[in-house]
C-alpha cells in the first residue's frame, strides 16, 4: 500500500508539472512576441487586428474575485460558526445536507440562476443591463459558500472543547467563548477554507461568461460589464490560431501565475497564524 500511495502521489506531481511545462512553452513565446508591457498592460483586445492587451481582463477578474470574497466569505464563516457551535440538532440534520448540495450544482445551471433571477433584480434596482460586476459578484459569493463553510466548520469542531470549558470558567459568555477563544484557535482552517473558495472564484468560468456582461474594457463602476480572463480563454479558444491562440495561452499562464502568487500569500499568512 505503501507503493500504490507513493504512486499515486508521484502521478499527482507529474501532472501538475506537466500542466506548467505545457503552459509555459506555449503561453510564454507568444508573450514575448507581443511584448510583456503590451500584452499585460494594454488596453485592448481586439485579435482582428494584432492587439493582445489583457490588462481590463486582469482588472475585470480581480474586482469579480474581489466582490465574490466580500459577499461570501463573512456570510460563509458565520454560517460555519452557527452549524458548529449554535445550530440544534434537528435544523443540523436540513442545513448541512442542503450545503453540501449546493457544492454538486454545476456552474451552467448556478449561471442559469443569475441570468434568470440576480440580472432581472438587479435590472430593477439599478436600471441597467443587470450583466456586470456586482451580478457576478453575487453569483460567485454563492457558488464558494458551501467550500468556506465545510472547512470552517470542520476547522471549529477541531479546536479542542477545552479552550471553550476554559473560556465559560473565567465567566465569559457562550457566544464570548466561540468568538474570542474558539475562533482565534481554528482561524488557520478558516483560512484554508477562504483560498479554496477564492481558488474557485477566479477559476469560475461558465456561470460568469453568461452574467458578466463580456466587454473586455476597463469597468467604470460596480455595474459596469467586464471579461474575465477565463471568458476570455473560453470564448475564443475553439476559433482561435496561430499568435491568437498563443494569446489565449498566455493568457492561461498569467491566471496561473496569478492563483500561485495568492495561494503563497494565504500560506504566510497561514504560518504565521499558526505559529501565533
Amino acid at each position: 500500500m505503501e507503493i500504490v500511495f507513493a504512486v499515486a502521489a508521484c502521478v499527482s506531481i507529474l501532472a501538475v508539472v506537466l500542466i506548467c511545462i505545457f503552459l509555459f512553452a506555449n503561453g510564454l513565446p507568444a508573450i514575448g512576441k507581443i511584448g510583456v508591457s503590451d500584452f499585460l498592460l494594454g488596453m485592448q483586445w481586439a485579435p482582428s487586428s494584432d492587439l493582445y492587451g489583457i490588462f481590463p481582463m486582469i482588472v475585470g477578474s480581480c474586482y469579480v474575485t474581489a466582490g465574490a470574497i466580500l459577499v461570501g466569505v463573512p456570510i460563509g464563516i458565520l454560517c460555519a460558526i452557527f452549524l458548529a457551535r449554535f445550530c440544534p440538532d434537528r435544523l443540523y440534520r436540513i442545513v448541512k445536507p442542503a450545503i453540501e448540495l449546493l457544492a454538486g450544482i454545476p456552474s451552467i445551471v448556478y449561471g442559469f440562476f443569475g441570468l434568470m433571477v440576480l440580472v432581472p433584480i438587479i435590472q430593477d434596482l439599478f436600471k441597467t443591463n443587470g450583466k456586470g460586476i456586482l451580478t457576478a459578484s453575487i453569483l460567485l459569493g454563492i457558488m464558494i459558500l458551501p467550500t468556506i463553510i465545510s472547512v470552517s466548520e470542520s476547522a471549529i469542531r477541531a479546536v479542542p472543547e477545552s479552550y471553550y470549558e476554559g473560556s465559560l470558567a473565567l465567566g465569559a459568555t457562550h457566544e464570548r467563548s466561540v468568538f474570542l477563544a474558539m475562533l482565534p484557535a481554528a482561524k488557520s482552517g478558516i483560512l484554508a477554507g477562504v483560498i479554496l473558495g477564492i481558488g474557485r472564484a477566479i477559476g469560475e468560468t461558465m456561470a460568469v461568461i453568461m452574467i458578466c456582461g463580456n466587454q473586455p474594457l476597463l469597468p467604470e463602476s460596480a455595474l459596469s460589464g467586464v471579461r474575465t480572463m477565463t471568458a476570455n480563454i473560453v470564448m475564443e479558444m475553439g476559433y482561435a490560431t496561430g499568435l491568437h491562440r498563443e494569446a489565449l495561452i498566455g493568457t492561461a499562464v498569467v491566471l496561473f501565475v496569478f492563483i500561485l502568487l495568492i495561494n503563497l500569500c494565504f500560506s504566510v499568512i497561514k504560518r504565521r497564524a499558526s505559529h501565533e
